[in-house]
C-alpha cells in the first residue's frame, strides 16, 4: 500500500491528516497537559529511570487522586500494571 494523498480522510477518525496534526497539537500544549507531562518527567528522573528503560514511574496514588511527585510516592511499574490503573485503583 502507497502513501495517501494530503487531503484523503482516513475512514477510522474522518478527519485529514492536516486534521489530525492540528487537534494534536492542540491537545499536547493545554496547560494541563504540560504540567502533567512535567510531573511525569520529574517522577522518571527521581528513580533514575533511563530513556528506553521498559518500566514507568508509577505513583502509588495517583495524581489524579491528590497524589503527590515525592520519592515516597513513587514506585517504578511495569508498563502494562501502570498504565491500566483506572481499572484496578480504589
Amino acid at each position: 500500500m502507497g502513501k495517501k494523498p494530503e487531503g484523503v480522510r482516513d475512514p477510522s477518525s474522518h478527519r485529514t491528516p492536516a486534521q489530525v496534526r492540528k487537534q494534536v497539537r492542540g491537545y499536547n500544549s493545554r496547560p494541563e497537559m504540560i504540567r502533567r507531562r512535567s510531573e511525569q518527567n520529574k517522577a522518571r528522573s527521581m528513580l533514575g529511570l533511563k530513556v528506553g528503560d521498559p518500566r514507568d514511574a508509577g505513583h502509588k496514588k495517583p495524581l489524579d487522586k491528590g497524589g503527590r511527585t515525592t520519592r515516597s510516592n513513587i514506585e517504578p511499574q511495569s508498563r502494562k500494571e501502570n498504565r491500566g490503573w483506572r481499572r484496578s485503583w480504589g
